[in-house]
């Protein structure tokens, strides 16, 4: 009973920044983590960053986006926030936005928004 809607995707240049936005409507104050993934062409589904909204707002990122990426949470607008900075053409992807109600087991899932990065 949650829905996710993401934006802010398109296409950016090499080293170019985009911010993506996931808000989630319907039972949000069962919503105990959120986070982005993204899916590469011929790639599996991949951990981006999570957050936590019902703890501390603790969050992790995958190695490859340490230093470049940023997860933030706007709790009074039941918002996500994914800046990416110095993007790379690796980083293109479809990125999805996921909730997670128990635990961290994300079983809520937007539709995606498309990140392209040329070089």
């Amino acid at each position: 009973q949650v829905q996710l809607v993401e934006s802010g995707g398109g296409l950016v240049q090499a080293g170019g920044s985009l911010r993506l936005a996931c808000a989630a409507s319907g039972n949000i104050f069962s919503i105990n983590a959120m986070g982005w993934y993204r899916q590469a062409p011929g790639k599996q589904r991949e951990l981006v960053a999570t957050i936590t909204i019902t703890s501390g707002g603790s969050t992790n990122y995958a190695d490859s986006v340490k230093g470049r990426f940023t997860i933030s949470r706007d709790n009074a607008k039941n918002t996500v926030y994914l800046q990416m900075d110095s993007l790379k053409p690796e980083d293109t992807a479809v990125y999805y936005c996921a909730a997670a109600l128990v635990g961290y087991d994300y079983a809520y899932w937007g539709q995606g928004t498309q990140v392209i990065v040329s070089s």
